[in-house]
């Protein structure tokens, strides 16, 4: 007769053996995972808080610029202040502003099949991008969208231009990405008829237990002038959440203003026309850096740190990469001022800006490094291939061809066929 405890032993072994092989079906992983890796989680932000971590700029001396790719624009942005001037130099300026065309009090669309993100990792994107498609009778749901957008389950972020992209190639829809908007654009564009989708930073309790900023996407549907709120689907909180107009301007502040407006081919003179000015990209980034530099002279603490970044991040968009990275430098040097509980340590797993500026300035040891600091804010699967590609891109220009090419197989790996690393591998000519 067997041992008592080696019988135990056996019978522990045969449960912990059907476990792993339940665990990892398909249908069974996909529900539970996230909440093994939720306890994971809890234990190592515990033991290395991320929030205590501060990015610190090197210096710009002897960085050699890196050529400009063959499409650069044409920066007319010299009525954007230096972000070394002083702060009493970004006052706004008045300018002369067309009346707008009176808009109805209160306006609430219906149509919107509401879905939510819970029991998946990180499903805020897929969620909204079926609830903003559904309005327009698209007959799918996040399960349809969400292996398109978010291949990688445990993706970090999905970009808005990965949405637009979906949108253009995968349904009859189009869609228009803008940036520095107002709560005004949201009404004007909500009472048309065209529900608004936008990123904004919020304060959720996340996976590990604490409340801390995270980038989250919402779908505007309505809006209130007498209660000033506006009416969104949020796949988080809940249907038909009602946000005030400031909160909602702080939360939206923190990714440069930007809005996804989603509609038919046949109704694009009326995007446009409802965009005014901003219908053209290049005016719309020069419109979006003007008004950050306005918040610039505006706020304080964390809201001028975001001021400063959406800077960094409209200039860099016109590909004004000098003014960028000052931008940037300016933001980073606040940021250590943020208190811990306040700071927005995830903010490159959204926003990638300081990567091109620093870059293609030859700040390539500033590349690497906050790289490394953002992956390294990441306790289990570092499932950010912007990262490693843009880490990959720095060690190239320094000559390190092995490291560079490592970096581009672990984007490959978190995004398979990830095109940019792709083409960079075979710069170097090296298999993936």
């Amino acid at each position: 007769m067997l041992d008592k405890k080696l019988r135990i032993g056996i019978i522990a072994g045969i449960f912990l053996l059907l476990f792993v092989l339940l665990y990892n079906l398909p249908p069974i992983h996909n529900r539970i995972s996230w909440r093994v890796d939720e306890w994971k989680l809890r234990v190592q932000y515990a033991m290395n808080p991320p929030e205590e971590v501060v990015f610190k700029p090197q210096s710009t001396l002897n960085a050699t610029p890196t050529p400009l790719p063959s499409q650069t624009l044409t920066s007319t942005t010299t009525a954007v202040p230096s972000p070394t001037s002083p702060l009493e130099t970004l006052a706004p300026t008045p300018t002369s502003v067309p009346l707008p065309t009176p808009i109805p009090a209160k306006v609430e669309l219906q149509g919107i099949k509401y879905e939510d993100q819970h029991d998946r990792w990180n499903y805020c994107a897929p969620a909204n991008l079926a609830m903003a498609l559904s309005f327009w009778d698209w007959k799918g749901d996040k399960n349809v969208v969400g292996p398109q957008i978010k291949p990688d389950p445990k993706d970090k972020n999905v970009m808005p231009y990965e949405m637009a992209d979906y949108i253009e190639q995968e349904t009859d829809l189009k869609v228009v990405v803008r940036s520095g908007g107002n709560i005004e654009t949201l009404k004007r564009f909500i009472a048309a008829g065209f529900p608004v989708m936008v990123e904004k930073g919020v304060y959720f309790r996340d996976i590990s237990g604490i409340v801390s900023w995270m980038g989250h996407y919402e779908v505007f549907n309505g809006y209130d002038d007498a209660e000033k709120v506006l009416i969104g689907q949020d796949s988080f909180v809940g249907a038909d959440q009602r946000s005030p107009y400031e909160s909602v301007e702080k939360g939206w502040r923190s990714f440069n203003n930007i809005y996804l407006v989603i509609y038919p081919p046949a109704r694009e003179v009326e995007v446009m026309t409802l965009l005014e000015e901003n219908a053209d990209e290049t005016i719309n980034l020069q419109n979006a850096a003007q008004k950050a530099s306005e918040e610039i002279y505006l706020t304080t603490g964390i809201d001028q740190f975001f001021a400063w970044y959406n800077r960094g991040t409209s200039l860099m968009q016109l590909q004004d990469y000098s003014g960028a990275a000052l931008a940037y430098d300016q933001a980073f040097s606040i940021y250590p001022s943020i208190s811990e509980k306040e700071r927005p340590w995830r903010m490159l797993w959204y926003q990638t800006g300081p990567y091109f500026a620093y870059f293609y300035v030859g700040r390539y040891y500033d590349v690497i490094a906050l790289a490394d600091q953002t992956l390294n804010s990441i306790q289990t699967e570092k499932n950010l291939e912007e990262s490693y590609y843009w880490r990959g891109m720095a060690r190239a220009s320094l000559g390190d061809t092995s490291g560079a090419a490592e970096d581009y197989r672990f984007a490959l790996q978190y995004h398979p066929n990830f095109g940019p690393a792709l083409y960079q591998l075979g710069q170097l000519g090296v298999a993936p």
